[in-house]
Formats: C-alpha cells, structure tokens, sequence
C-alpha cells in the first residue's frame, strides 16, 4: 500500500488543502476499483466504513490477495470538512459559491463522441481501452477555476477509468438504499443484497452531474450515439451507496457494510476471501423516477406519524406540520404507494422544505430527480 497527497489549494496566505489517496494492490494487474468516501463532508458514517475497508485493504494487499488495483480515498472532502459555521458542520454544500459538492462533475461523453469518431470497431475491449484513454485525456483538459472544481477534477482523474466506482453517501435520516443505472442492475443486484438495502434506485439520467454519473452515465451514452454495429459495454460499475443517516455512525454497522463492499469485490474477482452466502434481497429495483419526495405545505413543528420502513399507500397520512402559534395542522399524505425509505432529521420546517422520499414502483418523474 502507498498513499498519494494531492494538493488542492496551495496560494500563499490562504487556506491550504489536500487529499489523500490510498493505493492496493498493482496497476494493470486485474480491474480498477475506485472507492470513496464523504464527498458531503458532514456525512459522516462513510468515513468510519472507510477506516475498517483501510484496514482489511492494508491485511489483504500485504498478503497479495487483492487481484488488480484498489484505490481508497477516506475523506474525499477535505474543503468540506473544513467548513464549520457557529460551530456547525456545513460540507455539503460549497459555502463560496454555493454548488452542491455532488454535482456538476465534467460529463465528457459529448466531448468523447467527437474525439472518438472513426477510431472504435467491432473489438468491444479494444473500445473499452480506447474510451477510458480519451476519458482520461478529456478529464486532463479540464481547466478548473477554483479549488472545489481542482477537488472535483482529482477526483474524477483517479476513477474515470475504473472498472467500479463507490461513492459512499449517507442521507439526513434513512434506510441503506443504493444508486445506479439501469444497464448496471443486474451487475450490483448481488450488492443491493450484501449491503441489506431497502431501495435499490435505477436512473440513466439523474440530473445535475453528480459524481457516480460522471463515472458510468459516459458508456450507455457513447452506446446509444455510436450504435449497435460498435460494441461498448457499460464498462465501469458506478454506484453511490446511502449508508443510512446521518447520526449512524457505529463500529458495528461500519464492518458490517464495509465486509459486505469486500464480499462483492471477492465475486467481481478483486480480493481474495471465502465468499460467504448471498442474503435474499430486501427489495427489487426500481426507477429513480418512481420516488415521491414529500414537502412541507406550511410551517410549523414535524410529527411523523409513519416511521422509516413502512410502507405506505396512497393517501395515507405520513407527517403532521404543527403551527405553533396558530394551531393549525396541515398533514402530509403520500400520493402513492411505496415504501418511507428516508427523511429529514429536522423537526421545525418552514413551507416548502423537504419532510422524506418514498419509494414507489412506477415512474411518474422526469427532469432533475435529485434533492440540490
């Protein structure tokens, strides 16, 4: 193992910072996985998964049992972390210029459609190696103009190529569930199923460039575009893994979820360690599309009145919206079924603020399916 420092921001008299990369295993030996943690700073339990995965990593690549390169980085926001108001963690968003740190990350497939042209054939792998060549160089060119897009250009330079990207998230209070897209679900299915997650979300398109897209939305675009007489496979798995809320940050819910990330890089050939039984999933895929996202309708204090992991049908009520002055209650009901799989951990809101998301099964959204 070896560990890279990228510098970040370095001008003289200002703040200065850097990310760290962990490295296992050897490069050009087997697949590439990319994992990373916390890029919304204040989300904290994926840093705790990414110390124990450090550790099993560092056990394993000392025992030249990890088939391929691994690379780790732990703290993927070291701005992020940084940003502390009043005492009060604020890294999911840039406080210079208020851009979520997940999101706009370089998409550069349009860029790649031209620079690829006349260059990809019959041979899938050999378009495969030819797509993450240009990718690379694509992602070189990017020319950031201030220290949040430097972090986000790193990051992206170290998983553009990777056959696996983990980005691992948590939400405000919620169940595991799981991202990706709809040509990879039945590659992380069995991932789905380790991890115990209760919503296994599908989307081709997210809206917004968030990170996992930048890494995997490039190679069903570049399908689609060059047509069925050029093979090119969804060659990098990218999924974001929502590892519960905010607050679940224990020792033992991290080696579980970090030991279930390594029994899925064991069947997809990375690391060497007995398989254990596959679980049963908890849940089937569904559309992105298909999650309904509660709000507000006044303000006032918030009573649940469903809690995370029920199920609910439409019309049922899920939350009440006290008005401490006027008395008035307004309640909150699902317009669809599905299951409560996430929700705000704040208990006064004002009008229009987000209450909690269910999962449902069929599509009814379009656009920007993200919260900002």
């Amino acid at each position: 193992m070896h560990t890279k420092t990228h510098p970040i921001a370095a001008e003289p008299g200002l703040a200065a910072y850097q990310l760290a990369s962990c490295h296992y295993g050897s490069a050009g030996s087997g697949k590439k996985v990319y994992i990373q943690a916390s890029l919304h700073a204040d989300e904290v339990p994926a840093m705790l998964v990414a110390h124990v995965l450090r550790r099993e990593l560092e056990r394993l690549d000392l025992e030249a049992r990890i088939h391929g390169e691994v690379i780790l980085v732990p703290a993927a926001n070291p701005i992020g972390l940084s940003q502390v108001v009043h005492g009060t963690p604020l890294g999911r968003f840039d406080l210079a210029s208020g851009v979520n740190f997940n999101r706009a990350f370089r998409h550069v497939a349009d860029e790649l459609k031209t620079t690829l042209a006349g260059r990809l054939g019959p041979d899938a792998a050999a378009n495969v190696a030819a797509i993450r060549a240009e990718a690379r160089a694509a992602v070189d060119r990017w020319a950031p103009p201030d220290a949040t897009q430097v972090l986000k250009k790193t990051l992206l330079a170290l998983a553009i190529d990777a056959d696996i990207v983990l980005d691992l998230h948590c939400d405000n209070e919620a169940l595991l569930h799981v991202y990706t897209g709809p040509a990879l679900a039945d590659r992380v299915k069995p991932l789905a199923a380790l991890l115990g997650a209760r919503a296994y979300l599908l989307s081709a398109g997210s809206g917004g460039e968030p990170f996992d897209e930048a890494c995997g939305r490039l190679w069903w675009e570049l399908a689609a575009h060059f047509g069925p007489a050029i093979p090119i496979p969804p060659a990098c798995a990218a999924v974001t893994v929502e590892l519960r809320g905010e607050m679940d940050v224990r020792y033992d819910t991290a080696e579980q979820d970090a030991q279930a990330l390594l029994q899925w890089l064991a069947r997809e050939g990375i690391v060497d360690i007995a398989p254990g039984a596959l679980p049963a999933p908890l849940c089937e895929p569904s559309p992105l599309e298909a999650v309904e996202p509660l709000h507000a309708p006044q303000s006032g204090v918030l009573v649940f009145v469903k809690a995370l992991g029920d199920e609910v049908e439409a019309g049922d009520a899920v939350a009440d919206i006290v008005n401490p002055v006027t008395g008035a209650t307004a309640t909150v009901r699902a317009s669809r079924d599905g299951l409560l799989f996430a929700s705000t951990a704040h208990r006064h809101l004002l009008r229009g603020m987000h209450v909690c998301k269910i999962a449902g099964t069929t599509p009814f959204r379009s656009g920007s399916l993200l919260s900002q």
